[in-house]
């Protein structure tokens, strides 16, 4: 298997930077030993105005057979010749993908110590690839690589030149153009050789998920084949594909949420630009749920879902809060928040009262058990109707704080929003919103099946036609007992999700 990345520069700007940003020096030939064969770096041309590295991967198909006890691309056995003769040390694969997250690690992460200024330049680069299976042709590939900036020129390869009438093979010859930062480069290669291979070497378990949202960050989510992307990754396996993509919806939008509200809120709020503006919509909210956090005299706090931390930064100016968790499933959002916390510039004091957790709320997380009060504000409307029992009860029947206070927008009051086309929600990620009907029956089950009480406060100004802008519920658990088991559903749910976590 044989990849090469090419770079062009100028005096002030040379193209030899490109070894320090691999961290492999241009005048060496280096080799890795690898599971699978050996892995080799080495440079064709290394000049001021272009420089070349390129990938050379051997592959001892007998050892991959070996390794992989027969069961190569996670299939049964195969007793036929066709495990030792086959494309793996000539086509681009899953294989290459592993060695190159291996052999250019830091690459992938954006790290250079000796140059730090240079992983967050955008360079003009040019990746070649002389076979790669496809799995789709050159339509996919272009559908693939051209949304994330590339150029993309995809010869197919012929069965045998000697017979044109034959046809095309499934493999192409791959040449990638655009202006990009390398390590994002490295990561959409890591990410879709092995979707248009459309086959792993190894058997796919739950920790893939990690590993594609980790290299998938910051494109994945907006992506417009992000549903085959991710089903082909993690080799169809339903469980893991559902998880991702609901993982990458919640992520998408965690910081588009607010903005969006705060952007219609204004549209309402500028009638008259002599009077005094009010609260954005998304201050008047979190000032509703401290408020109803100081009242509940909780001292140990969740933020599920947090986003961007302002809520956490909002609870952290209350000495009274001892202990504030954020958890989202977006390190994106997690990264984010403590950029905007300045976690890294606080006290100790100060910082020991704050924690930001990854994970996600559609399972049970023991992380999550033993606080006195969990938010839950402008959360539930981004899961699938059908996820959200997953949420109540890894929420209310598994982690049980004293107090939930959770909010969502009000859909009665849509059409108060002047901007906002008529039947459409705020936010095109909103997988449903509630009238003010709704949301109550929803609280009251729930209140009612893991046995809590539930209060309702109206967030911004209570229209007397169709009510406030945003709805809140307010459940207090009603004693400090075990949870209920709830219905037999509910179990099922977390069984499943347990199932999954360890599968």
């Amino acid at each position: 298997m044989f990849l090469t990345i090419s770079t062009t520069g100028t005096p002030e700007n040379p193209a030899t930077d490109l070894g320090f940003l691999l961290h492999k020096h241009p005048e060496k030939a280096q080799r890795f030993s690898t599971s699978h064969g050996t892995a080799h770096v080495l440079y064709p041309e290394a000049g001021v105005e272009r420089c070349t590295a390129a990938l050379l991967l051997e592959v001892d198909p007998v050892a991959l057979v070996r390794r992989g006890k027969g069961k190569e691309r996670g299939g049964p056995a195969d007793p036929t010749l066709a495990q030792y003769v086959n494309d793996r040390p000539y086509a681009a694969s899953s294989l290459l993908a592993v060695a190159l997250g291996s052999v250019f690690s830091s690459a992938v992460k954006g790290q250079c110590a000796a140059r730090p200024e240079l992983p967050g330049r955008a360079r003009p680069l040019r990746v070649e690839v002389p076979a790669l299976p496809a799995r789709g042709g050159a339509a996919l590939i272009a559908r693939l690589f051209e949304p994330l900036g590339w150029t993309v020129t995809a010869r197919p390869v012929a069965l045998d030149e000697r017979f044109p009438e034959w046809g095309e093979s499934r493999y192409v010859s791959l040449v990638l153009e655009g202006e990009l930062r390398l390590a994002d480069a490295l990561r959409h290669l890591y990410v879709l050789l092995p979707v248009l291979d459309d086959a792993k070497h190894y058997w796919v378990a739950p920790d893939e998920v990690e590993k594609l949202l980790r290299s998938g960050e910051g494109w994945l989510e907006d992506h417009p084949e992000q549903r085959l992307i991710t089903s082909r990754y993690l080799s169809r396996r339903w469980s893991l594909t559902r998880d991702a993509l609901e993982r990458l919806a919640l992520a998408r939008l965690a910081e588009a949420d607010d903005s969006r509200a705060e952007e219609l809120d204004n549209a309402v709020d500028e009638k008259d630009d002599t009077e005094e503006r009010p609260q954005p919509l998304a201050v008047r909210r979190r000032e509703a749920v401290v408020a109803a956090l100081r009242a509940s005299g909780a001292a140990r706090v969740l933020d599920l879902g947090c986003g961007q931390g302002q809520l956490v930064g909002a609870l952290l100016q209350d000495t009274r809060f001892t202990e504030i968790v954020g958890v989202d499933v977006s390190v994106r959002a997690l990264k984010e928040a403590a950029r905007r916390l300045r976690l890294d510039r606080m006290t100790e004091r100060q910082s020991a009262r704050v924690t930001l957790l990854q994970g996600s709320l559609a399972y049970t997380d023991r992380r999550l058990a033993g606080y006195d009060a969990a938010v839950l504000s402008e959360v539930v409307e981004h899961l699938d109707l059908s996820r959200l029992p997953a949420l109540e009860y890894a929420v209310f029947g598994a982690a049980r704080p004293g107090t939930v206070v959770v909010t969502t927008p009000n859909a009665e009051y849509n059409i108060r929003w002047e901007t906002l086309p008529a039947g459409h929600v705020r936010h095109a990620d909103h997988r449903f919103e509630w009238t003010r009907e709704e949301f109550r029956a929803w609280a009251d089950r729930v209140a009612g099946r893991h046995g809590y009480a539930v209060e309702f406060t109206p967030v911004g100004a209570d229209d007397p036609e169709v009510g406030p802008p945003t709805q809140m519920a307010v459940f207090r658990r009603n004693d400090t007992g075990n949870a209920p088991q709830g219905t037999d559903g509910e179990r099922g749910t977390d069984e499943t999700a347990k199932e999954e976590e360890t599968a």
